[in-house]
């Protein structure tokens, strides 16, 4: 048996836990802070590593995009916020970009091992976690990479859009959405279940209130979208 002091990780779905952190623009309280936005925080293995680097420029050069959408940016490793200084101050002067997001100084890896940011005990390098957290401070996406993968920063923001289109419209987006293979940029109703539903479903698809293959998979448009924020 497992002690009963052992807390595990948060999951999808989760509120994400009160955590008080030291970031390089001074303290945070997470998710209170964002209260009403979005948020996005990421974990990376360490400063001055080169894939890193890639993914922190990348981050901020789409970081109006992420806030167009209403959420926000927040870094971490187990670094100490010098090193993070130091490290978006060589960002700055060698490639001209700036890091104008916090970033959480994890040196004890209190952080990291709260929300299951390291991959084995004893380990102190995070790997690339990603969490989406809602503007009611619930987690819903955690994504995970190796040290030798790099995050794609367009599909990080896919994956916000359709969030957020998912809880606007009650709907659910297909794979690669908002260019499915079967459906193209249309999103799933969520399937009926009842006999009745599933009854009333394809009449109204006979009545071309929406699209039906079957009973079961029943999509519609989402006007609302713009075409522009693919």
């Amino acid at each position: 048996m497992k002690p009963d002091h052992i807390v595990f990780p948060p999951f999808i779905g989760d509120r994400m836990p009160r955590l008080e952190v030291h970031t390089t623009l001074g303290k945070r309280i997470l998710p209170d802070d964002y209260a009403g936005r979005w948020f996005m925080l990421f974990s990376h293995p360490g400063d001055f590593t080169p894939v890193c680097t890639t993914e922190f420029v990348s981050f901020a050069k789409n970081q109006a995009a992420f806030q167009k959408l209403n959420c926000e940016l927040i870094g971490l490793s187990i670094d100490t916020v010098y090193a993070h200084m130091k490290w978006i101050e060589w960002i700055q002067t060698q490639l001209g970009v700036s890091i104008t997001f916090p970033i959480i100084a994890d040196e004890l890896g209190n952080v990291s091992r709260r929300l299951g940011m390291l991959p084995r005990e004893g380990v102190k390098r995070t790997v690339r976690s990603v969490f989406f957290v809602d503007p009611n401070g619930y987690i819903r996406l955690i994504l995970t990479y190796p040290d030798e993968l790099g995050r794609n920063t367009s599909e990080l923001l896919r994956a916000l859009k359709g969030l957020q289109a998912a809880d606007a419209h009650g709907v659910a987006m297909p794979a690669n959405w908002p260019n499915n293979e079967i459906i193209g940029d249309q999103a799933i109703i969520p399937p009926a279940n009842t006999v009745m539903k599933a009854r009333e479903r394809l009449e109204a698809a006979q009545a071309q209130k929406f699209s039906c293959f079957d009973w079961w998979f029943c999509y519609k448009d989402i006007p609302v979208r713009k075409k522009t924020d693919k």
